[in-house]
């Protein structure tokens, strides 16, 4: 083998070592992991963006899933866990994220379950009033964990029971992947559109 074809070599397997190390995901500052584990099982990062509010960036949003899909309607569907990560890039009146997510609840709930959804809408309007102020860097999850419903957790912390009804998190999820989703840049990142 000549130099050339050496250093060709090298440079080729150079070159797969580092599309095999998966650079870690940051968007705004805040670091995102690839992978993490919830009730004993794998889920991956499906997509990430910035909620903005006119010019101005909100949050970050990262959705969780064991695999990965590009539609809304499979991840209403999957049966495993899931989880979508908010972390706040500006200080917020707790009670003025809470109305912003229940209006986009409503506008995107399906109406035929709006009444069973009513408690767990509540509950989370409560978990946000609870709060009071949450400041940059500071986040929240919404999870949905089979067998015990959508657990919403504030810095690290579960609140109050978990939700029970299967469509809660669907709902949930609907505020970021519905027909009028809070933000349609971020529902393309979300699905794993990326430009």
């Amino acid at each position: 083998m000549t130099f050339t074809m050496r250093c060709v070599a090298g440079l080729a397997a150079w070159l797969l070592s580092l599309s095999v190390v998966a650079a870690p995901v940051e968007i705004s500052g805040v670091k995102l992991d690839e992978a993490l584990e919830l009730q004993g099982k794998k889920l991956q990062l499906n997509g990430a963006g910035i909620r903005y509010k006119a010019i101005f960036k909100v949050y970050v949003a990262a959705l969780y899933l064991e695999k990965k899909t590009g539609t809304p309607e499979d991840i209403y569907a999957a049966a495993g866990p899931r989880r979508m990560s908010i972390t706040l890039l500006r200080e917020i009146d707790s009670n003025e994220l809470g109305k912003s997510f229940t209006k986009a609840f409503e506008e995107n709930a399906l109406k035929a379950e709006m009444s069973r959804l009513i408690p767990g809408l509540l509950k989370m309007g409560q978990v946000f009033s609870d709060q009071k102020k949450m400041a940059a860097g500071e986040g929240f999850t919404i999870d949905w964990v089979p067998g015990t419903g959508t657990v919403i957790s504030v810095r690290g912390k579960p609140q109050g029971d978990a939700i029970k009804e299967p469509e809660f998190f669907n709902a949930m999820m609907r505020i970021w992947l519905g027909a009028k989703p809070a933000d349609w840049k971020l529902k393309d990142e979300l699905l794993g559109k990326m430009p």
